[in-house]
């Protein structure tokens, strides 16, 4: 799991709005204005309109993006904090071409023209399902929806402009269906001068004819005529500026953007561009210097914007009704079921005094607030959810995670599975009277079975009052590069390169220097200009898409608060605001998420009722185990929910965890909070008693010893968890009620300089001035802005650490079924297949290969007896010319398997010791799950197929998938090589399947003596095409076949690092598997490179991951050389130099999939290389030497070995998998 939230941090005024005076009134108000969220049309967001027009002297100011309402919670937020009326619109484009700035004058206004967008979102004219970002609104919906709404027309540039409308005896007919005409409509084509009276009688709230400077040479005459038309039509002109940036100089940014929305470039995009840069907000006093022959254009605008008075702040939310049995009111019902669930929580036989009096009255005080609240029917709405997925069949595992974890309502409801009672959880961190929030309750369902709740979700409530939440898409810096250099007319290959010097997928910059160290010329100013655009770009939005599971479910229809729109998924709809802008407006919002871990959590248990009869569930599993315990202090987690990545798998030896509350605080402690705090090492020196526990204490006239030993006992005097950063403020700091609620939202982003060094001052200096410890002082605040970067409570901690414990338990007494689920349920979490199956044979799991007789579509358990025997049948069948090396190729499998397992930490507690993995065939690349259902019906239908030709015709598979599963190698238990394989299924496209041919025994003994001919595959190609198929080989690990050159040249194995002293210099290669990079380790990176006996964790300073950033980005296979440095037992190599050895792959195979079978007679495949040494075992047999040709052959004289070009090819880097790369 990442270390940081994947979002780019939302810009906020950075002001104190206490600070702010009120403006004066102006006498203009600008309303045309478009936002960023006018997606590629406005280059500004709201923190810059905002600040330039308060700059500007407006005290108001209109938004109005086009057909979307999306940006305008941000600009309320922004205006308001800068003390501005934030008049609330959008622009209406119809289908017809005209547009239209709509104002809602009162609170129903702005519900019909929701109504108005969301009906073009979601349908188009003719009633289907509309596209994800299109919007379809016909003039005639405009005018249904008007009600209320001020009207402003647009006119277009050239008023001769011809536009076709439908019309009745000359005047424009509005049916409200909108989609079909009326029999007696016709159309009509007019000038935008002569339709202009007929829109003027039918849309009776268009009052305005919007006119602006263009700088065309004819301004005056231009606004002349609009006074003109207006005036004949009872209209008045509205200043305006068809504003799309804030200032001129945003104007290449938004030419930029409309190139890109016009899939051109910059130099061809002409006419399109605007013709300066004069579209950005003017002052008042500028707009009515411009202005002055037509004051009543000014005034017209101050009218409308007065006129308006509807605010966001008067979407007051209401809760969606339940049905309540025996009529009793939410209250009374949910405090039914409270006390229900209490007796089932907390059952007579385990207490037999009943409810503990503790939670009877936790509970009771609960409910109060609960009820005083009116918050009955949210959490009766969560509860019916998690009911219905539990109430499936199989049920949905499901879990509430979070602030939800400090109530016990929520606990005994079934909701959440911690007791918060064991953990002395805080329900105030949850809901709170002082802070008038509504609660955020988040519940995790299998990431594969979520979509049946979402589904339930809409068929109850009705898509008109149910919809998710949206997700805004920003520009990311590898998006921004490759987008802005294409339309400034970089060729790809340019932009490539810059994209790829960015740091995975979430870096924040495109630096100048790392720019240049790829060879671009900086002296360049066009390409300065491109990356200047870039960096603008960055973090503009970009579209919408939908959240992963907030819901906002309404008793009135949704459509009347927030547009509804479709999203790319069948059958899914979302809102336009995201989560962030439903918590401004405190409407409250139901978290349906997905989660992996609940998925293979569930398939393993599944697993373990199929093939142990037993019947567990996340409840039962049993309980502080101490094998369990024991495996997690090895920091053998790989897979285990949570603490699978290189800094959880360092920390547990270090921890040392031998309860559930110590997971509690694994969890939590590698995250940005404790480590920006320096609270990790404290606490851990503490923990193995190289430090006596202290609680810090104030001075003795300002409190007692003990003031914070309620809140740091358990924590041993260390503050970890956000709720104890907080109280320690509150006790230690006197904070009251207002500034602790200021300081908790400043937590959650730490934006503002000032305000940080405000409250800074603020807690450190009072609790220095109470006698607290400077450092201790200092250390609690930069805790808290770590907690800003990315932070656990101790209830969300609790949450997951119970998924902890349940993964770890599955994986030490189940390796087999825990690594089937994990593939099964992939892709999620840190690692690849390669690395599970890796990490299984290494518990002794025996992992069997992808079997077109074995297999199915998911990995599935084999018992080993039934398995030899099945296996021993299937050779009595074999034909003939059977290979037996890979006859014996499962066996040398479970051999190997074994042998890998003596070197493996004992599994005492292992219960599975007579099952194998069998691999399915989704490890397969580019084999659908449909051609799998085909091969597995077939199967079971008639049995095991007798050959290639027998599987073709019964599975009725395409040629094109016969190949796949030869080149895979899935044939082995028809006796046939993946050559023979091959060989078969091409003879089979090549063969005239005609009836005199199809069962000629010609054909079949041709065949035969065709596939004896063919020459063995080498190992090292074998391992190189298993990669390439299925991303992984059971056969050998790529590093083995360059052991010997690295050995002689003094290369360390991973196996073999312990064994060196500590800053002991050593040289260690392997193949990269993860890349991490979090923001709370200023810039050093880790890196996970894995030999053929395991892995080693590389450390890269700053400094040297600067100047080796494109190795360090772009390295497949690495030699490294460094320190190797111990931490109680964890070993890192603190990297001084690393080599990208990338290109040595191709010194594994040649052309394997096609080249070998275009030459019978070619027995001794030529290894190319460079570098090749004669002892790696890059051959069948350790003893085989390489072979150079003595004399190229043309046309290659310049190399040595005939084979590809020694900086590599394209197909060598799909012999491994790309690294997993996180921030």
């Amino acid at each position: 799991m990442p270390d940081a939230p994947l979002t780019p941090g939302k810009r906020h005024v950075e002001v104190d709005p206490e600070l702010i005076g009120q403006p004066p009134r102006a006498s203009f108000v600008e309303l045309g204005v478009m936002s960023c969220f006018s997606f590629l049309r406005g280059a500004s967001d709201a923190v810059d309109l905002a600040l330039t027009a308060r700059a500007l002297g407006y005290d108001a100011l209109g938004i109005a993006d086009a057909n979307s309402m999306a940006g305008v919670v941000r600009v309320h937020g922004e205006a308001k904090a800068l003390k501005l009326r934030p008049v609330i619109g959008c622009r209406i484009e119809t289908v017809e071409g005209l547009a239209f700035l709509a104002y809602p004058q009162d609170r129903a206004a702005y519900g019909h023209l929701c109504r108005l967008i969301s009906a073009g979102r979601m349908q188009t004219l003719d009633g289907e399902w509309q596209d994800k970002g299109a919007c379809a609104i016909s003039l005639a919906m405009l005018a249904a929806h008007a009600e209320g709404v001020h009207l402003i027309a647009l006119p277009p540039r050239d008023l001769t402009a011809e536009f076709t409308i439908a019309v009745e005896d000359n005047v424009v007919a509005f049916p409200v269906s909108g989609s079909r005409r009326d029999a007696k409509t016709r159309p009509l084509t007019a000038a935008y001068v002569d339709l202009l009276p007929h829109l003027a009688e039918q849309l009776p709230t268009m009052k305005h004819l919007a006119t602006c400077f263009l700088y065309a040479g004819d301004d005056i005459a231009r606004i002349e005529r609009l006074d003109m038309l207006a005036r004949a039509n009872a209209m008045t002109i509205l200043a305006t500026n068809d504003v799309h940036h804030h200032a001129p100089e945003r104007r290449p940014l938004q030419d930029v953007m409309t190139a890109i929305r016009h899939k051109t470039t910059i130099a061809q995009a002409g006419h399109l561009l605007h013709a300066n840069a004069e579209r950005h907000l003017k002052s008042t006093q500028e707009m009515e210097r411009l202005f002055a022959r037509w004051p009543h254009a000014i005034h017209a605008a101050r009218q409308v914007a007065d006129a308006c008075t509807f605010d966001l702040e008067e979407l007051a939310y209401d809760y969606p009704e339940e049905i309540y049995p025996e009529g009793r009111t939410p209250q009374q019902h949910l405090e039914a079921e409270t006390w229900l669930g209490a007796t089932q929580r907390y059952p007579i036989e385990e207490f037999p005094q009943g409810v503990p009096q503790t939670v009877r009255e936790t509970l009771e005080r609960e409910l109060k607030l609960i009820g005083k609240l009116g918050l009955a029917r949210y959490f009766l709405t969560i509860k019916d959810i998690v009911d219905f997925a539990r109430g499936q069949e199989p049920p949905i595992l499901c879990q509430g995670r979070g602030s939800a974890a400090n109530s016990a309502v929520c606990y005994v409801l079934g909701i959440t599975s911690v007791d918060p009672a064991k953990h002395a959880l805080l329900f105030d961190r949850f809901i709170s009277e002082e802070r008038k929030e509504p609660p955020d309750i988040d519940v995790d369902f299998e990431h594969e079975r979520r979509e049946e709740v979402i589904q339930y979700i809409y068929r109850k409530y009705g898509r008109h009052r149910a919809g998710l939440c949206a997700t805004v898409i920003h520009y990311r810096p590898r998006m921004a590069i490759r987008e802005v250099g294409k339309v400034m007319g970089l060729s790809e290959d340019v932009t490539s390169a810059l994209a790829r010097t960015v740091w995975g997928s979430m870096g924040r910059e495109v630096s100048h220097r790392h720019a240049e160290e790829i060879g671009m010329d900086l002296s360049d100013p066009h390409l300065r200009r491109v990356l200047a655009l870039t960096e603008q770009m960055i973090g503009m939005p970009r579209h919408l898409s939908q959240h992963v599971g907030g819901f906002i479910l309404t008793a009135s229809p949704l459509t009347e608060t927030v547009p509804i729109g479709n999203g790319a998924m069948p059958e899914r709809s979302f809102i336009e605001w995201d989560k962030d802008d439903i918590d401004a407006l405190g409407i409250l919002k139901v978290d349906v998420l997905a989660l992996g871990m609940l998925t293979c959590i569930r398939k393993c248990l599944d697993l373990l009722e199929d093939h142990h009869g037993r019947a567990l569930t996340l409840a039962t599993v049993p309980r502080e185990d101490e094998e369990t315990y024991a495996m997690l202090r090895k920091g053998d987690s790989l897979g285990v929910f949570q603490v699978e990545s290189r800094a959880q798998m360092n920390m547990l030896p270090r921890l040392r965890p031998r309860e559930f509350y110590d997971l509690v605080i694994q969890v939590a402690i590698v995250r940005p909070g404790p480590i920006q705090g320096d609270m990790v090492h404290p606490y851990l020196r503490r923990r193995r008693g190289a430090e006596a526990v202290e609680i810090p204490a104030p001075s003795p006239e300002h409190g007692p010893p003990d003031e914070l030993s309620s809140i740091l006992k358990r924590t041993l005097g260390v503050p970890i968890f956000q709720e104890q950063a907080m109280k320690i403020a509150l006790d230690a700091a006197k904070f009251n009620a207002l500034e602790a609620n200021r300081l908790r939202k400043a937590m959650a982003t730490f934006r503002s300089r000032g305000m940080v060094d405000e409250l800074q001052d603020m807690m450190v200096g009072r609790m220095i001035k109470r006698g607290y410890d400077p450092d201790f002082s200092e250390r609690c605040f930069n805790q808290i802005k770590g907690f800003g970067e990315y932070g656990f409570p101790e209830s969300h901690a609790a949450s997951f650490a119970h998924l902890v414990y349940v993964s770890s338990w599955l994986k030490c007494h189940f390796p087999g079924a825990f690594a089937c689920a994990l593939l099964n349920s992939q892709p999620m979490g840190f690692y690849a297949p390669a690395q599970i199956v890796r990490d299984a044979r290494e518990h002794g799991v025996v992992v069997l290969p992808v079997d077109v007789n074995h297999s199915e579509w998911d990995c599935t358990l084999e018992v080993l007896e039934g398995h030899s025997q099945r296996h021993k049948g299937t050779e009595d069948n074999s034909a003939a010319g059977f290979n037996k090396a890979q006859r014996d190729m499962e066996c040398d499998i479970i051999s190997a398997s074994s042998a890998v397992s003596v070197s493996a930490p004992p599994q005492s507690g292992r219960q599975d010791r007579d099952i194998a993995l069998r691999l399915g065939f989704r490890q397969l690349d580019g084999l659908s799950e449909h051609a799998a259902a085909m091969l597995v019906a077939a199967r079971q239908a008639g049995g095991a197929f007798a050959d290639v030709a027998d599987l073709r015709e019964r599975a009725r598979l395409t040629p094109a998938h016969i190949e796949k599963l030869a080149s895979a190698d899935c044939f082995g238990s028809l006796g046939l090589t993946r050559r023979q394989a091959l060989w078969d299924a091409r003879s089979l496209v090549a063969a005239p399947d005609l009836p005199l041919f199809t069962h000629a025994e010609t054909r079949e003994e041709g065949a035969e003596r065709g596939r004896a001919l063919l020459p063995r595959m080498s190992l090292s190609e074998e391992v190189v095409t298993d990669y390439q198929t299925t991303r992984l080989s059971l056969k050998a690990h790529p590093m083995s076949f360059l052991r010997a050159s690295l050995g002689e040249r003094g290369f360390v194995r991973a196996a073999d690092l312990r064994a060196r002293k500590n800053r002991a210099m050593v040289q260690v290669a392997g193949v990269v598997l993860i890349r991490q990079r979090p923001g709370s380790a200023k810039g050093v990176c880790f890196i996970t490179i894995e030999d053929e006996t395991g892995v080693a964790n590389v450390v890269v300073w700053p400094d040297l991951m600067e100047r080796l950033r494109r190795v360090v980005m772009g390295a497949r296979l690495m030699e490294v050389r460094g320190r190797v440095e111990y931490d109680d037992e964890v070993v890192h190599i603190i990297a001084q130099h690393i080599t990208d050895t990338t290109r040595d792959l191709h010194r594994l195979s040649d052309d394997l999939l096609s080249a070998p079978l275009a030459r019978a007679d070619h027995i001794k495949a030529p290894l190319p290389s460079g570098r090749a040494n004669p002892r790696d075992n890059l051959r069948e047999g350790a003893g085989d030497p390489v072979e150079p040709w003595q004399d190229p052959p043309p046309g290659n004289r310049d190399c040595g070995f005939h084979g590809p070009d020694l900086r590599g090819h394209p197909r060598d880097l799909r012999i491994i998998p790309k690294s997993r790369d996180f921030h």
